[in-house]
């Protein structure tokens, strides 16, 4: 009993913390895109402050503007992180039955088959995140060499198809248990600083998309970071958000001018 009522407890604490990211709704030509925002301690509309953008998976997809926070909104929340790495962290929703990235999904198998349309027109969130994200760029507050993205899943997906779309706009990105048709790789800057992870026992989505995009970055001349974990199925995003040199290696980079 008391182990059920600690955890309880714990459940409600981080519930209640995750309040600390304010719902927001950006609306555009009468669609919507939901999204939390944390901004940092102490914030001042007379700092700068870097911008990362956190891709959920396709489990948290919904218009209750929280699931979204389920994978690691946690992590930024931490006071240790919020002092050392004072961001302002946003994490958007992906409505039921679309997709950050342009892909087309076969279920009938594991792991799943996925025929990425990359290059096509964005989907309806991609649209809503590419306008959100110049949106948030444009503040006084934003750092503008020092934007990010990352996602898991659904979303590292929609990580590599963004940077496509905006290949000038971020300094990093990570991208975990994810994948992307490598030919979009030719948009990346020169150079580019990503970190790719992926669990070897995926069997969602096959970790063979992820060392396709490193092995393609690198061979084009960008900086692609892979790390694979033996002992991890499709949940590897716990192992990235673990990893104690993420958050120092993402807000190390800032956007090179000569992209």
């Amino acid at each position: 009993m008391l182990i059920i009522a600690f955890l309880t407890l714990q459940f409600s604490a981080e519930a209640q913390n995750r309040e600390l990211y304010e719902r927001k709704e950006f609306i555009s030509e009468g669609d919507t895109l939901r999204y939390r925002i944390l901004y940092p301690e102490g914030f001042t509309d007379a700092g700068k402050y870097p911008l990362l953008f956190v891709l959920h998976g396709a489990g948290e997809r919904g218009r209750d503007n929280e699931a979204q926070l389920v994978h690691g909104s946690n992590l930024f929340l931490k006071d240790s992180i919020r002092k050392k790495f004072p961001a302002i962290v946003v994490f958007p929703q992906v409505e039921p039955d679309d997709y950050w990235a342009r892909v087309e999904v076969e279920r009938d198998t594991f792991p799943l088959q996925f025929n990425f349309r990359n290059t096509g027109n964005p989907t309806k969130a991609m649209r809503l995140l590419l306008q959100l994200s110049d949106e948030l760029a444009a503040k006084k507050y934003t750092d503008k060499d020092r934007i990010y993205v990352g996602g898991l899943s659904m979303g590292g997906m929609g990580t590599y198809e963004i940077l496509y779309r905006k290949p000038e706009f971020f300094a990093a990105a990570f991208a975990i248990c994810g994948g992307a048709d490598p030919a979009i790789v030719e948009k990346y800057p020169t150079g580019f600083p990503i970190w790719i992870f992926h669990g070897e026992k995926d069997d969602v989505v096959p970790p063979a998309l992820s060392k396709s995009m490193a092995r393609e970055i690198n061979s084009l001349g960008g900086n692609a970071k892979l790390s694979l974990y033996p002992n991890d199925n499709h949940n590897s995003w716990d192992s990235a958000f673990s990893e104690p040199y993420l958050l120092p290696w993402l807000f190390s980079n800032k956007r090179n001018h000569s992209f």
